[in-house]
């Protein structure tokens, strides 16, 4: 199964790649992406055997892997991703804590809507005004406290509450964020630690380690708690920021809502920051 989804990853990156991001011409072309014999020439093996990559039927060295990886000028989630699937630690092997740009262009043009950018490991690494008007994270704490994943398990905040049915979905993402995760960074023990705190604390976190709930859709509802008592409800959303290894979960109100109103409102009421990034010191 890991050689046909290892293929799968190469062509999809491969037919994903313009050819003048690796330095090639990109005219008189009838397909879109790369040719087997491109990315054979690039990475200096044959496109028969790029052939045979792709359709399962040989399993890559560590070597071969950093090779496609150098010749397709892969970032380094996608280099993380291919490294898992063939059965290797990736090189440094430790989470990438680094803000890009990708995730701050994307909180610089949501700046009105709240949204709290995250690692690999779930150590929070950013977030906006608009987020912290919901009162729901203040920017204090230390070791796991930034740690969604650590603070839904171990340590749940009292203004953010949650339908059994929408926790359950939440805790499924998260635990399927730490798998896969763990997965690809092997070599970094703050996060091989936190997983096994929660393990040996949560009897919640550790059953669904242990048989993982199949994860449909990305999001969840709750309903967050003012200190003057209004409250609003949200939906949130999570979204892959590739490249960097990060993810954004995106804040938003039903259309027409009085819930919609109520966000305009808190959100107005602070000084609006695009970029409030974080310090901490949890897995990473």
């Amino acid at each position: 199964m890991e050689r046909h989804e290892f293929g799968a990853a190469v062509r999809h990156l491969r037919e994903s790649t313009a050819p003048e991001y690796v330095g090639l011409a990109a005219g008189g072309r009838r397909v879109r992406g790369l040719r087997r014999e491109e990315l054979g020439e690039l990475a200096g093996m044959s496109a028969d055997y790029v052939r045979r990559l792709e359709q399962g039927r040989s399993h890559p060295s560590a070597g071969v892997v950093n090779a496609i990886a150098r010749a397709l000028r892969a970032g380094r989630a996608d280099y993380e991703r291919l490294c898992a699937l063939a059965g290797y630690a990736a090189a440094e092997g430790q989470v990438p804590t680094d803000l890009g740009p990708g995730a701050r262009r994307l909180l610089e043009r949501f700046a009105d809507t709240p949204m709290v950018v995250s690692d690999a490991a779930m150590n929070v690494v950013a977030v906006n005004s608009a987020f912290l008007a919901l009162e729901h994270w203040n920017l204090t704490g230390d070791r796991w406290q930034w740690n969604v994943a650590w603070r839904a398990f171990r340590d749940p905040f009292e203004a953010f509450k949650q339908s059994g049915a929408d926790a359950d979905d939440h805790e499924a993402v998260l635990v399927t964020q730490l798998r896969n995760s763990l997965l690809r960074y092997p070599a970094d023990t703050a996060l091989a630690a936190m997983v096994d705190d929660l393990r040996s604390t949560s009897r919640r976190f550790d059953a669904l380690w242990r048989a993982p709930r199949p994860v449909g859709a990305y999001e969840s509802s709750a309903t967050f708690t003012q200190s003057d008592g209004d409250s609003v409800t949200l939906v949130g959303n999570l979204i892959a920021i590739p490249g960097d290894d990060l993810a954004a979960v995106v804040l938003t109100a039903a259309p027409g809502s009085a819930d919609e109103a109520r966000l305009a409102e808190v959100v107005g009421a602070v000084e609006r920051r695009a970029v409030v990034e974080v310090g901490r010191a949890g897995p990473g």
